[in-house]
């Protein structure tokens, strides 16, 4: 899986957010404010990334085991395919 190119994470004060441009700002026309976890997710889906590889990044970055990065990943994964941010 892979961020979609329609989404694009921004920096407002000291806030992370991920809002549609282009056509998809039609389809979504708001913003998904995310913490430092999102963030480096969404960062890490630059590149097409599977889910054990997101895990394993999480757990070499964070002091967390891989149960629970797997359910916070798969949580926020959920939240960006609802909205058409995932390129699957």
């Amino acid at each position: 899986m892979k961020r979609s190119n329609e989404f694009i994470k921004r920096k407002i004060g000291t806030q992370h957010v991920i809002v549609a441009v282009g056509a998809a700002t039609k389809r979504f026309n708001g913003m998904i404010s995310v913490n430092a976890t999102g963030s480096f997710i969404w960062d890490q889906l630059e590149k097409d990334v599977t889910l054990s590889e997101l895990v394993q990044a999480m757990t070499d970055t964070y002091e967390v085991d891989a149960a629970t990065a797997e359910a916070h990943a798969t949580k926020f994964l959920n939240t960006l395919r609802e909205v058409g941010a995932l390129a699957e």
